[in-house]
């Protein structure tokens, strides 16, 4: 059985064909310029390949409800261009097969606990930092929508007294995205973080925000593993910084085998950076139920 994936990125889309055990037979990535230029490149790439479901993680904020008159619409995103553009229903239009659809972060969470490192838990939360933040939630076995789906990426914290120049979020003066993206390094720092390895204060600030989140995400939501993924999550030094500020800040209220482990709680993405294709390939495979 062949499953097409769409991994539906502000900056690009990348296309795979995939099996149910999460082996990718081939991909390609395209640049997502405009949905005139890029909707055709993705059905030309599809069409031909005998999938029988398709599987699609975008960028949002996306409508993932399908009782909703907007569903696959992408709904008031900073990308002017895709301001609800019906994504889904044009690749139905070309595409007469099952489609499954979620947000790009829910579809990598998907993806480690049916291929990864998240395999047999049903309460996991997937985070990326990378250009922006954005967190991926399922509890109890579904993956977390709503009024809309989690913004994870906007929840508000308190700045670092070090922090000589706080957020750059439009929207939040002080939120997750604002402080501790990859733009937000770099407009702190003057430096991407790439280049900033060996800047002991980069990574404490950073970590601090980080770890603040999770405590949230941790009082709120109970997940059995947190995984953190994206570009900024390269810097494998925030990781123990990471897990002891977190330790510090949860200060003892809970006990819990997890917490009592959080080398094995707190863990990087698994899938050498195909989770969210893999995610869309199981997204593609529940359609067909």
């Amino acid at each position: 059985m062949k499953i097409g994936a769409l991994e539906a990125g502000g900056t690009k889309m990348v296309c795979a064909v995939g099996q149910e055990d999460g082996t990718i037979l081939e991909q390609i990535s395209i640049p997502t310029t405009t949905p005139e230029e890029t909707i055709p490149r993705i059905l030309s790439y599809f069409r031909g390949k005998e999938i029988e479901a398709l599987g699609v993680a975008a960028f949002g904020p996306v409508d993932v409800k399908p009782d909703s008159p907007s569903y696959g619409h992408i709904l008031d995103t900073p990308k002017a261009a895709w301001r609800h553009c019906d994504l889904l229903g044009q690749l139905k239009s070309a595409l007469p097969i099952p489609m499954g659809l979620d947000t790009d972060v829910n579809g990598s969470c998907l993806g480690e606990m049916t291929y990864g490192c998240a395999k047999g838990l049903d309460s996991v939360i997937y985070i990326t930092i990378g250009t922006g933040v954005g967190v991926g939630v399922c509890s109890g076995g579904k993956l977390v929508h709503g009024m809309l789906h989690p913004e994870g990426g906007h929840i508000l914290l308190t700045r670092h007294p070090q922090d000589p120049k706080g957020g750059i979020c439009p929207y939040h003066k002080n939120c997750l995205e604002g402080f501790a993206c990859g733009p937000s390094i770099e407009a702190r720092w003057g430096k991407k973080a790439a280049d900033l390895k060996d800047a002991p204060l980069v990574w404490e600030i950073e970590s601090y925000y980080i770890a603040q989140a999770l405590t949230d995400y941790i009082m709120i939501l109970s997940p059995q593993k947190i995984i953190l993924g994206g570009g900024v999550m390269h810097q494998e030094q925030l990781f123990p910084l990471i897990r002891s500020k977190v330790k510090e800040f949860i200060g003892g209220y809970l006990n819990t085998p997890e917490l009592n482990d959080l080398d094995n709680y707190i863990v990087p993405a698994s899938l050498g950076g195909d989770q969210g294709i893999m995610g869309c390939i199981k997204l593609g495979l529940d359609a067909l139920c």
